[in-house]
């Protein structure tokens, strides 16, 4: 783990400045984890047309990002199951530190920083007891202050509530262990759930899918500002079953499960990668790389509005009108009533387009 005094020769070696802001790192839009020409992970800031303005090398693939909330750095996460989070700073794409998690966790892919930006949180497995952990770090100097349940098992994406203070975590209900790589240990007993935890760890509320749904896993989550909480699953049963892949979720209610009837949700594959509200909030959308498509929602009927073909798309972010999408074969695109891609790059982007706090 980083030490104080490293991270600070860090900030001096680097020049950063306590007043520094994003407008100093050229104010990229957005963050993405990806592969470049030669094949070496990379984490890259984004304009809003989908140009690259840095990247960062990573000693592993990436898989998702946080960024804080007025400083000019960014965590970039290992994907799962890995041991490493990196913290950059975005003017230079220069490393300060970097995260490890305690002997018997790894990283789940995600983190967030408290709203004031003084704390981060990550998602962790501790995989010999199987348990879901939220790891707490002090987002000054990075040091490790903390853990607590996630309130299931194999915690994916957690985000800030935005209706009161606190976390609403994707438990994905799926236990693993580094040992057997990436295999699923626990399909036959899965329970999934949405955790809204205060920022000291006490559950909250949490919500579970009926029991014929209990193979969806819940894994990443957009939250609109009345506290509604979209969620994108992924199917661990039978291909063949049609199973809703989008849901809405308010704290103290029932899930609604979007487009449940609509055939063309096999189109998914299964397979929910991002999800994203729209700017005026009337809309969901979810991207599947499985698929080949992006699936836009009504979320005041659940209907499934349009479709749209774009190959091993996955990175999902909200825009004024519509969306923005990016995809494993380096295209960036804008979706709205068509498609329209607005950049290419020689980088394979991953999972996730992560919007930057400006």
């Amino acid at each position: 783990m980083p030490s104080r005094r490293g991270f600070i020769a860090g900030l001096m070696a680097s020049g950063m400045a306590p007043s520094a802001t994003w407008a100093d790192a050229g104010a990229p839009a957005y963050l993405s984890a990806g592969k470049d020409e030669l094949g070496l992970f990379v984490v890259a800031g984004l304009s809003e047309a989908g140009e690259v303005l840095f990247r960062h090398a990573l000693p592993d693939r990436g898989h998702a990002a946080s960024a804080h909330p007025t400083r000019p750095e960014a965590v970039a996460f290992a994907r799962r199951p890995g041991r490493f989070a990196d913290v950059i700073d975005c003017r230079s794409g220069a490393q300060l530190a970097r995260l490890e998690p305690p002997e018997g966790h790894h990283f789940y892919g995600h983190g967030v920083f408290s709203p004031e930006g003084e704390v981060m949180y990550t998602t962790e497995n501790a995989f010999e007891s199987g348990e879901g952990m939220i790891g707490v770090w002090n987002a000054r100097d990075y040091r490790r202050i903390g853990q607590f349940p996630s309130g299931g098992i194999g915690p994916h994406e957690m985000l800030l509530r935005r209706d009161a203070p606190g976390l609403v975590v994707a438990n994905g209900g799926i236990e693993t262990h580094p040992d057997t790589g990436r295999a699923k240990l626990n399909i036959p007993f899965m329970r999934p759930n949405l955790s809204y935890l205060s920022l000291s760890g006490e559950i909250q509320e949490q919500m579970e899918l009926p029991s014929d749904l209990h193979k969806n896993s819940i894994r990443h989550i957009a939250v609109r500002s009345d506290g509604t909480v979209g969620f994108a699953m992924q199917w661990q049963g039978d291909l063949g079953a049609d199973v809703p892949i989008v849901g809405l979720h308010h704290p103290g209610d029932a899930p609604r499960l979007m487009a449940a009837d609509d055939p063309r949700l096999r189109n998914l594959n299964g397979y929910g990668g991002s999800i994203a509200f729209s700017g005026d909030e009337t809309q969901i959308a979810v991207t599947s790389p499985r698929g080949g498509v992006v699936q836009v929602m009504d979320c005041a009927s659940g209907a499934l509005l349009a479709e749209h073909a774009l190959l091993d798309v996955c990175g999902l972010a909200t825009l004024r009108e519509g969306f923005l999408a990016s995809t494993g074969t380096g295209a960036v695109a804008r979706i709205g009533t068509e498609v329209e891609h607005l950049a290419t790059a020689p980088l394979a982007w991953d999972n996730h387009l992560i919007p930057l706090t400006t």
